[in-house]
């Protein structure tokens, strides 16, 4: 009997692919620096069965029209974004998901982006590897305190909440803006205060952006938000980069507007903004919310369940269209 094709837009836990391997044929494209364009993941799914694609992947109607015997393109994402799942319903193509799963390490990252934009820790990185050393009291490197300052969450959801809970540790006032309102106990266990977003905007020392994309919030923070933030404050963003306009972003911090910004996720990734690039007060990481080791296996091992399932002809376990499957759980 032949073995089914699996083809890997990029490497993934070594367990996970092993798993695949004793049941399929597997190929991996080896770089994880390269991100394949639409062009070359049409070709690669041309003969494949399964694509195990990951968030940054493209995989529109075009790249599912080629693959001719695909049954199932599994995506390592919570909401596959970038997926025409509606080419792939058409089709009869289950696309699987990953469960919530990422809430913890991604308000980790967006802590690590909040205390390295304030306190200045990217730039005082670069100093000291350039051979400059200011002084322990050189006011050349003087940031924003983090303890007692306003924490303003932009959507309060999960990853929302999780940054709130480390904010008590830091004795942060905490606003949150939010279309749908936690319990009145959920708001006193996090220290959680609701308030309009113009009034979040004009208190907080840092915004932090949690709120998924859509069309109510693409560019959600946008110029006029920008100006009624502070002029020391600095914005964050963890969420999805459409939400934030970086354009206006890239204008607000050339013009001193905002004292800096820390971002994760890009309006047009993998492309950046060439005028953030050449801001020192902005950090910047690539898409990084969930990369610790042991999360990324686990996610890794979803994606392989969800995949094993469809190849033993059972419905899959997160499914994002399962109108491809009868009321009986077969397609």
């Amino acid at each position: 009997m032949t073995r089914p094709r699996v083809f890997v837009t990029q490497p993934v836990a070594r367990g996970a692919l092993d798993r695949l391997r004793a049941v399929a044929d597997v190929e991996c494209h080896p770089d994880p620096l390269h991100i394949l364009d639409r062009a070359a993941l049409a070709r690669a799914v041309r003969e494949v069965h399964v694509l195990f694609c990951l968030v940054q992947d493209t995989v529109d109607a075009g790249v599912i029209a080629a693959g001719a015997a695909l049954r199932v393109v599994a995506t390592m994402t919570i909401t596959p974004e970038q997926v025409d799942v509606a080419a792939a319903t058409a089709r009869g193509i289950p696309v699987t998901t990953i469960p919530p799963m990422v809430t913890e390490a991604t308000a980790d990252l967006a802590w690590a982006l909040l205390l390295a934009v304030g306190r200045r820790v990217v730039e005082a990185d670069g100093l000291v590897r350039a051979n400059v050393f200011p002084g322990a009291q050189s006011c050349r490197l003087e940031g924003l305190g983090v303890s007692g300052r306003t924490l303003g969450l932009l959507g309060c959801g999960r990853v929302g909440q999780a940054v709130a809970r480390r904010a008590r540790g830091f004795g942060m006032r905490v606003l949150y803006a939010d279309p749908r309102p936690l319990a009145p106990p959920e708001e006193a266990a996090l220290g959680l205060v609701r308030v309009p977003l113009p009034v979040l905007l004009a208190e907080a020392d840092y915004v932090s952006v949690h709120v998924p994309l859509g069309p109510a919030t693409r560019h959600l923070v946008g110029a006029p938000e920008l100006q009624r933030m502070k002029p020391t404050a600095y914005l964050i963003n963890t969420s999805r980069g459409p939400v934030v306009d970086e354009a206006a972003l890239a204008v607000a911090l050339a013009a001193g507007r905002l004292a800096g910004a820390a971002l994760d996720v890009f309006e047009h990734e993998p492309r950046v903004d060439p005028r953030l690039l050449a801001l020192p007060n902005v950090v910047l990481t690539p898409h990084i919310g969930s990369a610790e080791v042991e999360l990324r296996a686990r996610m890794a091992d979803v994606v392989v369940d969800n995949i094993l399932a469809v190849l033993a002809g059972r419905r899959p376990p997160n499914c994002a269209n399962p109108e491809v499957y009868g009321q009986g759980g077969h397609q």
